[in-house]
């Protein structure tokens, strides 16, 4: 028999009434484009994150008093929950700063 010393999802890892659930839900539900988000990529260079991923992580951000950009940015790499609710995605802090700018 053999023992995980990790779940073997982060899927697994997360509570299923964890807060994240309930961001990755609400922000789903949304119509994006309809509140004001900008929804223009450039084709050139790699491709944008979408509006509704970089909102969850300020959402999540608001609820567990982690404000800034570059803390932001640390919590995308090393926190589960961040993980789960990004599906792994790694936005630095400039690119979270801009989302904040161009989007009031």
């Amino acid at each position: 028999m053999q023992i995980n010393l990790f779940p073997v999802s982060l899927d697994q890892s997360i509570d299923p009434d964890n807060e994240v659930r309930i961001i990755d839900l609400f922000v789903d539900s949304l119509s994006i484009k309809d509140y004001g988000f900008r929804m223009d990529f450039i084709e050139n260079g790699r491709p944008a994150y979408h509006p509704a991923d970089l909102l969850k992580l300020f959402i999540y951000g608001y609820l567990n008093k982690v404000r800034s950009t570059r803390d932001l940015e640390k919590e995308c790499k090393r926190n589960i929950e961040v993980m789960w609710l990004l599906k792994c995605l790694k936005p630095d802090h400039n690119t979270i700063a801009n989302f904040r700018r161009d989007n009031p």
